[in-house]
């Protein structure tokens, strides 16, 4: 057997270890993740078909929902799969190349995840604040070419992290004490200083998280102006529970995303099992609970859907 500490430019494989300490829970911890990804697949396919099945629903708000469906679906798949595969038959073993793509989809989609919520919170801003000009401020064309500038984005400022640890030699260990491969994680096996590295990966996901995340409170701040000047108190209630299931899920998003990145900044007295867990859920909770909030507080999606089952139950 060759030596652990070998040095190796690209290894042929990583060991991901999985929740360190945990190991023997595996097979019931991957019981409600699999359920959780069930229902992620199913409630964010069931929002693109009715969507695309109703014409009434190609509206702003409903497009950007359907971006956010397809970020979650290929985000989720991207994880679990190759997670359960871990915690139910043991498979550790993840190939190098395989190892860096998991990492580009993580980090760039989820940075595309951020984008589509500030999309939203942008629509939201339009159609409270501008409403008889939010047909012609939001044309699909704009809706696309916004969808098009979050997609580029995202690729455009993590293409570089496979990259970047496609070049250092590994020769501590190949093991990722990790579910899956986070870059923090890959990064500390490369037997170089990889400060700089590390620096422009937090720099990058700090000011796309600051950035957003800003202008997403801006644009609710505006909001909750123009809805607390609306005349009636119906007419307000009706105004903010348009807005109730996005700040919902970004709460959920935004909370375990900073919370993964403290960790990783200052948080070096935290159990490892923490750490990896709440990064789990960073990735797993959104794709599952975006379709249930949205598909149980937005009522024509809610009523498509119910139509459809009436249908085939008669």
């Amino acid at each position: 057997m060759e030596p652990a500490n070998k040095s190796e430019i690209s290894p042929s494989s990583f060991l991901l270890m999985g929740i360190p300490g945990l190991e023997h829970l595996h097979v019931w911890i991957g019981i409600p993740f699999c359920s959780m990804y069930v229902v992620a697949v199913v409630g964010n396919v069931t929002i693109l078909a009715v969507v695309r099945a109703e014409r009434s629903l190609h509206e702003p708000m409903f497009l950007f929902l359907c971006m956010l469906s397809v970020t979650d679906l290929v985000l989720s798949t991207s994880t679990l799969p190759r997670m359960l595969c871990l915690f139910w038959l043991g498979a550790h073993h993840i190939a190098f190349d395989a190892c860096l793509a998991q990492m580009f989809f993580i980090h760039s989609f989820t940075a595309m995840e951020s984008g589509f919520f500030l999309a939203m919170a942008i629509d939201r801003y339009v159609a409270i604040c501008e409403p008889l000009r939010h047909a012609t401020i939001l044309t699909h064309n704009r809706i696309a070419q916004m969808g098009a500038a979050v997609l580029v984005r995202g690729v455009a400022f993590f293409s570089p992290h496979p990259i970047l640890l496609k070049l250092p030699p590994y020769c501590r260990t190949q093991i990722i004490a990790h579910t899956y491969c986070e870059f923090m994680a890959v990064v500390k096996l490369a037997c170089v200083d990889t400060g700089a590295t590390k620096r422009y990966s937090l720099s990058v996901a700090s000011v796309i998280g600051s950035c957003d995340g800003f202008f997403i409170v801006f644009s609710y701040v505006l909001i909750l102006r123009a809805v607390f000047r609306l005349p009636s108190r119906e007419a307000r209630l009706k105004a903010l529970g348009t807005c109730g299931s996005h700040v919902c899920v970004i709460l959920v998003f935004y909370s375990t995303a900073v919370f993964t990145f403290l960790t990783h900044r200052f948080g070096h007295n935290v159990p490892p099992q923490v750490h990896i867990f709440i990064a789990n859920m960073y990735l797993l909770v959104p794709p599952f609970l975006n379709p249930i909030v949205y598909g149980v507080r937005t009522k024509k999606i809610r009523e498509h859907v119910l139509s459809s089952l009436r249908a085939k139950v008669v």
